[in-house]
Protein backbone atom coordinates (compact mmCIF):
# COMPACT_ATOMS: atom_id res chain seq x y z
CA UNK A 1 0.00 0.00 0.00
CA UNK A 2 1.09 3.52 -0.78
CA UNK A 3 0.15 6.28 1.67
CA UNK A 4 0.04 9.81 0.19
CA UNK A 5 -0.14 12.83 2.47
CA UNK A 6 -2.59 15.51 1.39
CA UNK A 7 -2.45 19.26 1.88
CA UNK A 8 -4.43 18.74 5.12
CA UNK A 9 -2.62 17.22 8.12
CA UNK A 10 -3.88 13.76 9.06
CA UNK A 11 -5.76 13.09 5.82
CA UNK A 12 -4.25 10.30 3.68
CA UNK A 13 -4.95 8.93 0.20
CA UNK A 14 -4.22 5.20 0.25
CA UNK A 15 -3.50 3.27 -2.92
CA UNK A 16 -3.39 -0.51 -2.62
CA UNK A 17 -1.11 -2.83 -4.51
CA UNK A 18 -3.35 -4.74 -6.92
CA UNK A 19 -2.53 -8.21 -8.22
CA UNK A 20 -4.40 -8.90 -11.46
CA UNK A 21 -4.43 -11.80 -13.87
CA UNK A 22 -6.86 -13.57 -16.22
CA UNK A 23 -8.94 -14.71 -13.20
CA UNK A 24 -9.53 -11.20 -11.82
CA UNK A 25 -7.73 -9.33 -9.06
CA UNK A 26 -6.72 -9.42 -5.41
CA UNK A 27 -5.68 -6.62 -3.09
CA UNK A 28 -5.34 -5.94 0.60
CA UNK A 29 -7.67 -3.09 1.62
CA UNK A 30 -6.58 -2.99 5.26
CA UNK A 31 -3.61 -4.33 7.20
CA UNK A 32 -3.22 -3.10 10.79
CA UNK A 33 0.60 -3.47 10.77
CA UNK A 34 1.01 -1.47 7.54
CA UNK A 35 -1.32 1.26 8.80
CA UNK A 36 0.60 1.43 12.10
CA UNK A 37 3.88 1.67 10.18
CA UNK A 38 2.39 4.78 8.50
CA UNK A 39 1.40 6.34 11.83
CA UNK A 40 -2.23 5.19 11.90
CA UNK A 41 -2.95 3.01 14.96
CA UNK A 42 -6.66 2.47 14.37
CA UNK A 43 -9.36 0.44 16.08
CA UNK A 44 -12.36 0.00 13.80
CA UNK A 45 -15.68 -0.73 15.51
CA UNK A 46 -18.26 -0.37 12.73
CA UNK A 47 -18.52 -0.91 8.96
CA UNK A 48 -21.12 0.86 6.78
CA UNK A 49 -22.17 0.50 3.15
CA UNK A 50 -24.54 2.46 0.91
CA UNK A 51 -25.92 2.06 -2.60
CA UNK A 52 -26.70 5.25 -4.55
CA UNK A 53 -27.90 6.26 -7.98
CA UNK A 54 -25.87 8.61 -10.18
CA UNK A 55 -25.94 12.21 -8.94
CA UNK A 56 -26.72 11.46 -5.29
CA UNK A 57 -24.89 13.75 -2.89
CA UNK A 58 -24.56 12.70 0.77
CA UNK A 59 -23.02 15.03 3.32
CA UNK A 60 -21.33 16.94 4.75
CA UNK A 61 -21.65 14.80 7.90
CA UNK A 62 -19.65 14.35 11.09
CA UNK A 63 -19.96 12.82 14.56
CA UNK A 64 -19.11 15.12 17.48
CA UNK A 65 -17.12 14.02 20.53
CA UNK A 66 -17.38 11.82 22.50
CA UNK A 67 -18.62 9.81 19.50
CA UNK A 68 -16.26 11.32 16.92
CA UNK A 69 -15.36 8.92 14.12
CA UNK A 70 -12.39 8.40 11.89
CA UNK A 71 -13.39 6.83 8.56
CA UNK A 72 -11.54 4.71 6.02
CA UNK A 73 -13.65 5.16 2.88
CA UNK A 74 -13.65 3.43 -0.50
CA UNK A 75 -15.90 2.52 -3.42
CA UNK A 76 -16.61 -1.11 -4.23
CA UNK A 77 -18.57 -0.43 -7.43
CA UNK A 78 -19.05 2.77 -9.42
CA UNK A 79 -17.36 6.06 -8.52
CA UNK A 80 -17.65 9.11 -6.31
CA UNK A 81 -16.07 12.48 -5.78
CA UNK A 82 -15.25 12.21 -2.08
CA UNK A 83 -14.83 15.38 0.03
CA UNK A 84 -13.40 15.90 3.52
CA UNK A 85 -13.59 19.33 5.21
CA UNK A 86 -11.30 20.18 8.12
CA UNK A 87 -13.49 21.32 11.04
CA UNK A 88 -10.76 21.30 13.70
CA UNK A 89 -10.79 24.96 14.85
CA UNK A 90 -7.11 25.03 15.87
CA UNK A 91 -5.92 23.53 12.58
CA UNK A 92 -4.12 25.79 10.08
CA UNK A 93 -6.38 24.26 7.39
CA UNK A 94 -9.67 24.84 9.25
CA UNK A 95 -12.45 25.25 6.68
CA UNK A 96 -10.34 23.84 3.83
CA UNK A 97 -11.30 20.71 1.95
CA UNK A 98 -9.70 17.92 -0.03
CA UNK A 99 -11.53 16.05 -2.80
CA UNK A 100 -10.53 12.70 -4.26
CA UNK A 101 -11.97 10.48 -6.98
CA UNK A 102 -12.68 7.06 -5.50
CA UNK A 103 -13.87 4.23 -7.72
CA UNK A 104 -14.28 0.51 -7.93
CA UNK A 105 -11.74 0.67 -10.72
CA UNK A 106 -8.94 2.65 -9.01
CA UNK A 107 -9.56 1.06 -5.57
CA UNK A 108 -8.16 4.18 -3.91
CA UNK A 109 -9.12 4.80 -0.28
CA UNK A 110 -9.21 7.93 1.85
CA UNK A 111 -8.42 8.01 5.57
CA UNK A 112 -10.46 10.76 7.25
CA UNK A 113 -9.57 11.30 10.91
CA UNK A 114 -12.00 12.63 13.53
CA UNK A 115 -12.50 16.38 13.16
CA UNK A 116 -13.63 16.36 9.54
CA UNK A 117 -17.01 16.75 7.85
CA UNK A 118 -17.40 14.22 5.06
CA UNK A 119 -19.51 13.90 1.95
CA UNK A 120 -19.55 12.42 -1.52
CA UNK A 121 -21.39 12.67 -4.81
CA UNK A 122 -21.88 9.60 -7.00
CA UNK A 123 -20.78 9.72 -10.61
CA UNK A 124 -22.38 6.43 -11.73
CA UNK A 125 -25.56 4.48 -11.11
CA UNK A 126 -25.42 1.62 -8.61
CA UNK A 127 -22.42 3.03 -6.78
CA UNK A 128 -21.56 1.03 -3.66
CA UNK A 129 -19.75 3.12 -1.05
CA UNK A 130 -18.10 1.37 1.91
CA UNK A 131 -16.39 2.68 5.03
CA UNK A 132 -14.89 1.52 8.30
CA UNK A 133 -15.40 3.70 11.40
CA UNK A 134 -13.31 4.09 14.55
CA UNK A 135 -16.36 5.01 16.64
CA UNK A 136 -19.98 3.88 16.84
CA UNK A 137 -22.79 5.94 15.35
CA UNK A 138 -24.70 8.14 17.80
CA UNK A 139 -27.79 10.03 16.65
CA UNK A 140 -27.30 12.62 19.42
CA UNK A 141 -23.75 13.35 18.19
CA UNK A 142 -24.44 13.66 14.46
CA UNK A 143 -23.93 16.98 12.76
CA UNK A 144 -23.87 18.39 9.25
CA UNK A 145 -22.69 21.40 7.31
CA UNK A 146 -24.54 22.54 4.19
CA UNK A 147 -23.13 20.71 1.18
CA UNK A 148 -23.17 23.83 -1.06
CA UNK A 149 -22.02 26.32 1.57
CA UNK A 150 -20.78 29.48 -0.21
CA UNK A 151 -17.87 29.98 2.22
CA UNK A 152 -16.52 26.44 1.67
CA UNK A 153 -17.08 26.79 -2.09
CA UNK A 154 -16.71 23.06 -2.80
CA UNK A 155 -16.57 22.16 -6.48
CA UNK A 156 -18.74 19.04 -6.58
CA UNK A 157 -18.58 19.01 -10.38
CA UNK A 158 -22.34 18.53 -10.72
CA UNK A 159 -25.19 20.92 -11.55
CA UNK A 160 -28.28 19.40 -9.89
CA UNK A 161 -27.36 16.74 -7.32
CA UNK A 162 -29.99 14.60 -5.60
CA UNK A 163 -29.81 15.68 -1.94
CA UNK A 164 -31.95 14.57 1.00
CA UNK A 165 -34.20 17.14 2.66
CA UNK A 166 -32.17 16.66 5.84
CA UNK A 167 -28.92 17.56 4.03
CA UNK A 168 -30.62 20.56 2.35
CA UNK A 169 -31.31 21.97 5.83
CA UNK A 170 -27.78 21.63 7.24
CA UNK A 171 -25.97 24.49 8.95
CA UNK A 172 -24.01 27.20 7.14
CA UNK A 173 -20.28 27.16 7.88
CA UNK A 174 -20.31 30.81 9.01
CA UNK A 175 -22.74 29.84 11.83
CA UNK A 176 -20.96 26.58 12.67
CA UNK A 177 -19.40 26.15 16.14
CA UNK A 178 -16.99 23.23 15.92
CA UNK A 179 -17.12 20.71 18.77
CA UNK A 180 -13.53 19.61 18.05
Amino acid sequence: MEFEKTTIEGLFIIKPRIFSDERGYFYESYNKAIFEKNGLDLDFVQDNQSLSHKGVLRGLHFQAPPFAQGKLVRVIQGSVLDVAVDIRPHSPTYGKYESVLLSGENKTQLWIPPGFAHGFVTREDNTIFYYKCTGPYSKESEGAILWNDPQLNIDWNIEQPIVSSKDQESELFKNFKSPF
